[in-house]
């Protein structure tokens, strides 16, 4: 399809969304939700008992008579019996294709202990006997003796004849066997200059058999890659989790050419059943024609299904790994602080050259010192080429110094926030690299609200177990009481707010007349019910584009 064709449709599509409500109201609904407790995020209109819906479009929100009286002869009716329906979440960052092609994998979430996950690999690679590689994830160091890192000695006991690379719960550490550091040619004394710690033996100096952060691709580079055929089923399966989960909207991160065509490939094959807006990777090595490349990207995929978007910077890693750019050195390791990926001016520059070009950007800033690295570059982009409505974002924030909260709110940047991360596994984690002096600045979204941010949340997946919002926002709901913020924020800020986010807040992240149909319908109200209770929430149903896309059996 021509770039001047997408556009007209694109154009069209907008126009056509927002018709003013009025003009819908002599047209039959095909779908009607009745009976329920809508929620619509819309400040005028919050509550209803119904939706009427014709095509991917929302006819009216209201009470259940009127909204009766707009089906159509043939429109489908759907009572949901007091059932509470939100707009769709909106996951506003996740790596789509990489979660997706860990789901045909080998998963160790379940297994907790040394020889459950030996059996389960074991079982693993005796039914698979043809494949190359044996890769996997989800695995967690607190379920080991003594909570240690494991070992390559661990899995050559189980597996020698292959490499074995398996992926921590986290994703920022990789556990692998010997014949995998053989294939990739890691030294016994590895090199200071390598991308990445690679835990080594302090006694004799051999790597372990864990790599951490960058180290990863030390290996991971030289694992087969997937046909695309393999990708594009792969990504079929992720996408209906999301369904599954009430994500009716994706913005997932690193994207380039050949994932716009493999995306693009499943919208002709009509296999999206969530909105995708990609963010597009600038490395490190990048120059300064790559923002050329990017922002022909972000025009030639301008859908109201598949958008190209941000600009995505990577700063650091993450604070249980130790990889994560901290202000002072780490509680648990005084050895270290963290490392950056780009060296400050070089980052800052590439910075103001996207906002120059009008790139909206997004950078991964995990630890205080690298927060900070972001904030500066923001600043110095906005005194060089003037204030617009920019929406930059920081995401996948662990700590931010407290000096620091408020310039979110003066420079206008967005706060992207994972709270499935603070889940007692990684909370146990963090706030043993942090120590008791700094535990009152991880995951300050309490505090970012306070001081008037822009505060969105997002799953992270595959940093994170699982890209379920619900446990999310059970956890925003539920922890401290320096951290905690209501329900109703929460909600917001894996709907409205990341619509926002991305230009997108006028189709869609509210239930309202000539507004996208994107809508998940809960098991439990979520603000009635204890927070213990929005964490055993289910999904029920999930309706994408005026059509039903999952109902839970």
């Amino acid at each position: 399809m021509s770039h001047y064709r997408k556009q007209f449709l694109y154009l069209l599509g907008l126009a056509l969304l927002l018709v003013p409500a009025t003009g819908l109201r002599g047209a039959d609904a095909d779908l009607i939700l009745k009976n329920g407790r809508i929620w619509t995020g819309d400040a005028e209109n919050p509550w209803a008992e119904a939706v009427a819906i014709r095509g991917a479009r929302i006819l009216a929100v209201g009470n259940n008579q009127p909204i009766a009286e707009s089906a159509g002869s043939h429109a489908r009716v759907i009572d949901l019996s007091g059932r509470l329906a939100i707009p769709g979440f909106n996951d506003a960052q996740m790596h789509l294709l990489e979660g997706s092609l860990l789901l045909p994998q080998l998963n160790l979430s379940g297994d907790c202990g040394l020889s459950a996950m030996q059996a389960h690999l074991r079982n693993w690679a005796a039914a698979h006997p043809r494949d190359p590689w044996i890769t996997g994830y989800g695995w967690r160091d607190d379920c080991l003796p003594g909570q240690r890192l494991p070992g390559k000695g661990d899995l050559d006991a189980v597996v020698r004849d292959r490499p074995v690379f398996l992926r921590s719960f986290d994703g920022q550490t990789a556990w692998v066997n010997s014949k995998a550091l053989q294939v990739a040619g890691v030294a016994a004394r590895p090199r200071h200059n390598e991308p990445g710690p690679v835990i080594t033996d302090p006694n004799t100096g051999e790597p372990t058999g864990c790599l951490r952060g960058g180290a990863l691709k030390l290996v991971e580079r030289m694992i087969p890659e997937p046909s695309r055929e393999k990708k594009l089923a792969a990504l079929e399966q992720g996408l209906q989790l999301a369904s599954s989960l009430g994500i009716t909207s994706i913005q997932t991160a690193g994207g380039d050419a050949a994932t716009m065509s493999l995306f693009e490939e499943a919208e002709r094959q009509r296999k999206l059943t969530a909105r995708l807006n990609v963010t597009l990777t600038v490395p490190p090595a990048a120059t300064d024609g790559s923002i050329d490349d990017l922002f022909a990207l972000k025009q030639n995929y301008r859908g109201l299904r598949l958008r190209a978007g941000a600009a995505r910077f990577v700063l650091d890693g993450s604070m249980e790994s130790h990889t994560a750019a901290m202000l002072a050195p780490y509680a648990d390791a005084k050895n270290t602080s963290g490392r950056l990926f780009w060296q400050p001016e070089r980052y800052a520059a590439m910075v103001a050259l996207c906002d120059s070009a009008g790139l909206q950007v997004i950078t991964r800033a995990a630890g205080d010192r690298a927060v900070r690295m972001a904030l500066d570059a923001y600043e110095s982009a906005r005194k060089a080429n003037g204030w617009r409505d920019a929406r930059d974002r920081i995401s996948a924030i662990e700590a931010i110094a407290p000096v620091d909260v408020s310039r979110f709110n003066r420079l206008r940047v967005i706060a992207l926030m994972q709270p499935a991360r603070a889940g007692a596994g990684v909370m146990d984690d963090l706030e043993r690299a942090a120590g008791p002096e700094r535990v009152e600045f991880l995951f300050p979204w309490r505090a970012l609200k306070q001081a008037g941010a822009g505060l969105v949340f997002s799953s992270g997946w595959p940093s994170s177990i699982s890209p379920d919002p619900l446990r999310a926002i059970y956890l925003a709901v539920s922890g401290p009481a320096g951290r905690r913020i209501s329900v109703e924020s929460a909600v917001r800020a894996y709907t409205e707010n990341g619509a926002y986010a991305s230009f997108e807040e006028r189709v869609k992240g509210k239930l309202k007349a000539g507004m996208l149909a994107d809508i998940a319908v809960l098991s439990d109200d979520i603000f009635r019910v204890s927070p213990e209770e929005i964490d055993r929430t289910k999904v029920d149903l999930t309706i994408f584009d005026g059509q039903v896309v999952y109902q839970r059996k």
